[in-house]
């Protein structure tokens, strides 16, 4: 791609992470405008619920939590170059197409679905695929293609440019895609360590699994910390999560029909979060939790949690200990001041995180591809 080409795809491409992601973010989070809300909520111990609301294309989060959408995507049969085996002339947008029509969307690609190289710096992205494939290529030299319940952990830290493209490798049927990403701040202290991602395999991701009094089963991917003795891969040594004590967890709980689960306290000053993606409605102790719904949780209390009778349910929960540092969210860069925040953009354009060695921004691995990861210092890893 000629230089002129790329400088206007990026800065496209930055307007179109402006308008994704939000802005301003401060370490109180979008629900708690201040630490005093908070703890006066938190003192009504017998509340399970300190709040609840509807859930958008993102979801909001709280300290130490940036960001979480949930991408579902029911795409066609691939081309020959791994995009979808459909016109793309007709009602999409693209460069910049969210909107879902016929059942998915092209996101920031042109040819395949997905985000073409873009930067970040200060903050991790986790990316949780649930179905289906995603191409990593980055500013390091690192590549990779992972899917199908395997899991990404990345420190951005001082600045990386990646792309996550979305592969449609099955040209006899339908390839149909479901992910999280996950945005982890990172402390001051870290935001500008050496980037570095690491691969959670699927199979090495434990499972807790449970079967209540009634027989009926619920299933937890504990994807970071741990429950009832299960313990989630480490994740990169300079994350917030790398340090127990921060009680920093993820987990994916899949309840059968009718099924009773009981989720254990945390510290007091734990931030909770739990979103119900799938299913009709829950209940956690006493009060009710509709679908596409989230809660904040007081997670000081035990919470019995009762699937409705109607189908299975899945629940996603966020959870650690508030970093409470000032954050400055800009599109793709959080820091901790303005000064910071133009600091970023002076590094990119000076630098491009270390340039982009690939032949397209839009950058997939051959269809015959398994899953692998390959580092940026030669090591390489077979997907399991």
């Amino acid at each position: 791609m000629e230089n002129a080409s790329r400088k206007d795809f990026l800065k496209k491409l930055s307007m179109g992470l402006l308008g994704w992601v939000a802005l301003p973010h401060d370490s109180h989070g979008r629900f708690l405008k201040s630490e005093q809300r908070k703890e006066e909520e938190m003192q009504q111990e017998h509340n399970t619920i300190i709040k609840k609301k509807p859930m958008g294309f993102s979801w909001d989060t709280l300290d130490p939590f940036l960001f979480c959408v949930h991408h579902e995507d029911h795409f066609p049969k691939g081309n020959d170059e791994m995009g979808p085996d459909a016109s793309l002339l007709k009602g999409r947008n693209i460069g910049d197409d969210f909107i879902i029509k016929d059942g998915w969307r092209m996101y920031h690609g042109s040819k395949v679905p997905g985000f073409p190289g873009h930067p970040h710096r200060g903050f991790e992205t986790i990316t949780i695929v649930r179905k289906g494939l995603v191409d990593h290529a980055d500013s390091m030299g690192a590549s990779g293609r992972y899917g199908e319940g395997d899991v990404q952990w990345m420190t951005a830290g001082k600045g990386v440019q990646h792309s996550e493209m979305f592969p449609l490798i099955h040209k006899d049927k339908e390839n149909p895609l479901e992910l999280f990403q996950i945005w982890l701040n990172l402390p001051a202290k870290n935001k500008m360590v050496e980037p570095h991602f690491k691969m959670l395999w699927g199979a090495n991701i434990p499972k807790y699994n449970y079967i209540d009094g009634t027989g009926r089963k619920t299933t937890v991917e504990v994807i970071a910390g741990t429950l009832y003795g299960q313990t989630a891969p480490a994740p990169p040594p300079n994350s917030w999560a790398a340090d127990p004590s921060n009680e920093v967890a993820i987990y994916n709980m899949i309840l059968e029909t009718g099924a009773t689960f009981v989720l254990p306290k945390a510290s007091s000053s734990v931030n909770r979060v739990v979103y119900l993606y799938q299913g009709m409605s829950i209940h956690l102790n006493d009060e009710e939790l509709k679908y596409y719904h989230l809660a904040v949780l007081n997670s000081s209390k035990e919470v019995e949690i009762r699937n409705s009778l109607t189908q299975p349910a899945r629940i996603l929960m966020l959870q650690g200990k508030p970093i409470k540092e000032h954050v400055i969210q800009y599109g793709p860069f959080v820091m901790n001041t303005k000064q910071e925040i133009h600091q970023a953009f002076e590094d990119y354009h000076r630098t491009k995180f270390g340039g982009w060695p690939w032949e397209r921004l839009d950058q997939v691995h051959p269809r015959s591809e398994g899953r692998f990861a390959r580092h940026a210092n030669g090591t390489y890893e077979k997907g399991i």
